[in-house]
């Protein structure tokens, strides 16, 4: 089975072939600044504008990427969970972060420097061809938003995007979507008013679609919802 991201930066970090390549300074730093952290509930991992100055790995837990909009408003981009890396793209393009990652439910991650990023990037084959890959994965996932908000409507919206949920985060013992989302941020997501996406949901709900429980949903009409958002997984 293959690795994670995070899984495998950790991996290659402790390989004693690819530590023999970094430099008694940059051991030194691996050492004191490579760290696990932990955020609680609403506690923001990066904020939008601000400069990176490392990376960090999900090693438990889901949060969420966002940006603002000239209201204030959030336009949700994705969500990361164990294994995801936050934070790479602004590193390696020399930027300020262009979004921020704020934590849905307790979260773990951990901080690798910049510096030990890239030297991480040069002399590690496998960690270079898997950024590459997770970074055409996020272009693919762009274009299926634009895609999603332009050609769609909001009920073909809401239906592909809780299938993608249940897709990405999986489900819980109990077949509820592993993730618990406000009505505001479902229609962040989906492109509408929320008093657009209450209804929706609840419309969903009548139709034996879904099933919900406070901010929890379960899905109930997997082949109805596909056929509804025309969806390919």
């Amino acid at each position: 089975m293959p690795k994670h991201s995070v899984e495998l930066i950790i991996s290659e970090l402790k390989s004693k072939e690819i530590l023999s390549q970094f430099t008694k300074e940059e051991l030194e730093i691996l050492d004191k600044e490579m760290k696990e952290i932990h955020y609680e509930k609403g506690q923001e991992i990066i904020h939008e504008g601000y400069k990176p100055t490392g990376i960090y790995g999900m090693l438990h837990g889901t949060a969420k990427l966002y940006r603002s909009g000239f209201n204030g408003k959030e336009q949700i981009l994705r969500f990361v969970k164990k294994g995801d890396i936050v934070g790479y793209r602004s590193l390696l393009g020399g930027e300020t972060f262009s979004a921020s990652c704020t934590v849905l439910d307790d979260v773990t991650v951990v901080y690798i420097p910049e510096i030990i990023f890239h030297k991480l990037l040069e002399v590690s084959s496998k960690v270079s061809f898997d950024v590459l890959k997770k970074i055409s994965q996020d272009l693919g996932e762009a274009g299926k938003t634009i895609t999603l908000l332009a050609q769609k409507t909001v009920r073909e919206r809401l239906a592909e995007i809780l299938l993608l949920l249940e897709n990405k985060l999986g489900i819980d013992n109990e077949g509820f979507i592993k993730i618990s989302l406000t009505r505001e941020e479902m229609a962040n997501l989906i492109g509408t008013a929320t008093e657009s996406a209450i209804r929706l949901i609840s419309e969903f709900k009548t139709d034996g679609l879904i099933e919900v429980e406070g901010r929890r949903i379960k899905i109930l009409g997997h082949r109805k919802l596909t056929r509804l958002g025309h969806v390919t997984l």
